[in-house]
């Protein structure tokens, strides 16, 4: 299905500068780096925790260990996922335990996805801390549970009929970050008088 595209919010030069930025809070606040995990959540929280870790690198001289987890299988939503869901793989060197974690996705919008990264990570072992960091927080008021990030790239209030796509090169061969919405037709408004 094709989308209308509002609004850019981003294009790759703001989404460097807003990943640069996190990196910067994410080490201040753990005071260094030796400390950190990263861990992307599968799709683009992946690429978005590997360029992290390269510009934590650059600020601390040491590139944190990433991690990668896949929640397909703990979502409270899987029965309309559909009957085989595409589900990726989960990696994590060296486990949890014990370690400072940093979970990144793209956006955080109702606080199920992250809950269901949680619920996995707690799979693996006992963390000592775990954070949020996300390139795209939508506004508190999308919220279904009660989580916040940590660490926010971009606020970007949007209504719920709106949908926040980010694009990255190596997912969609180009970088920015656009608010769209369903044409008024495919969506249910608009239609006949």
């Amino acid at each position: 299905m094709e989308f209308v595209e509002k609004v850019r919010i981003m294009d790759g030069a703001r989404i460097n500068r807003a990943l640069a930025r996190l990196a910067s809070e994410i080490v201040e606040e753990n005071l260094g780096a030796s400390d950190l995990y990263l861990v992307g959540v599968q799709r683009r929280g992946v690429p978005l925790a590997h360029r992290l870790a390269d510009k934590i690198a650059d600020l601390e001289g040491t590139r944190p260990p990433v991690g990668v987890v896949d929640i397909t299988l703990y979502r409270d939503d899987l029965s309309t996922v559909g009957a085989n869901p595409i589900v990726n793989r989960t990696d994590l060197p060296g486990g949890v335990d014990n370690r400072n974690i940093v979970l990144i996705d793209d956006v955080l919008y109702t606080g199920r996805t992250i809950r269901a990264a949680l619920d996995q990570l707690i799979d693996f072992g006992r963390p000592r801390r775990v954070q949020l960091a996300v390139l795209v927080d939508r506004g508190r008021e999308h919220r279904e549970l009660p989580i916040q990030a940590d660490y926010v790239g971009k606020f970007a209030p949007t209504k719920r009929s709106e949908i926040v796509k980010v694009m990255l090169n190596e997912f969609d061969g180009e970088e920015g970050v656009a608010i769209v919405e369903r044409p008024a037709a495919a969506s249910g408004e608009g239609g006949r008088p």
